[in-house]
């Protein structure tokens, strides 16, 4: 089929088997508003004991929407969300092109577009449940190589798409982009690869997918969510 010209057979093969039990969107809903119910019913941490998690990554890169997916998408399924100030960080390996101002991403015209509508998701709607689930959906797509149909997810999500395409067609998106692109640049140590996660301004690298363990030992509240009782401090080496 076209679509999968997307992808190589290779990371077809790798993404089918990381993904094989998700079949349907509707099968993987997230449960956002329980998570923050039970945010609200708990002793919630302050801001500066919360953990600040940014994920930094491409909208059209394999790797990234299979973490989004399949590993991030489970802080609101379990109450980990109720101790973490999360950050989605739209740009990865793209740059600038000093002769033009043209943004060119890793995987093509594309990539940079969904890039420039998920920074306006981010910007319209701060509230992190909001922005996330819109991601989350255009990003299941893209695993299914249905990228194109990522206007679906306003319907889906029951979100109004005014504000987004007002956002992209003002240039107000290509600006929210150039900070996204400065911050990525100015990581430190830099970023070397999509997913690339930090938590509390420390690169966690390869060991991305074990990130519940990082956030867990970085937090210092007093009140230890469920999601942090059953971790166990085994990192990659």
């Amino acid at each position: 089929m076209a679509h999968r010209k997307f992808f190589s057979l290779l990371v077809l093969t790798s993404l089918l088997s990381a993904y094989a039990s998700c079949s349907s969107l509707e099968d993987h809903s997230i449960n956002v508003s329980s998570a923050m119910e039970s945010q609200k019913s708990a002793l919630t941490p302050t801001d500066d004991q919360k953990v600040n998690l940014t994920l930094n990554y491409e909208t059209l890169n394999p790797d990234s929407a299979v973490f989004l997916v399949k590993d991030l998408k489970g802080v609101f399924d379990n109450d980990l969300i109720t101790i973490l100030n999360l950050r989605l960080v739209p740009w990865g390996k793209a740059y600038t092109n000093k002769s033009d101002n043209a943004t060119l991403c890793q995987n093509g015209p594309d990539e940079c577009y969904l890039n420039t509508i998920q920074a306006c998701a981010i910007d319209v709607w701060r509230v992190v449940d909001k922005h996330f689930g819109f991601i989350y959906c255009i990003e299941f797509l893209v695993i299914e190589g249905r990228h194109k149909e990522w206007q679906s997810c306003f319907s889906t999500w029951g979100l109004p798409q005014k504000p987004i395409m007002d956002c992209f067609n003002s240039g107000d998106g290509k600006k929210l982009e150039q900070k996204f692109g400065n911050e990525t640049r100015h990581l430190s140590p830099p970023l070397e690869f999509v997913p690339w996660l930090v938590v509390n301004n420390q690169p966690i690298g390869k060991d991305y997918e074990n990130f519940a363990v990082y956030v867990c030992k970085a937090y210092k509240g007093s009140t230890v969510p469920k999601a942090c009782q059953s971790v166990h401090w085994n990192p990659k080496t």
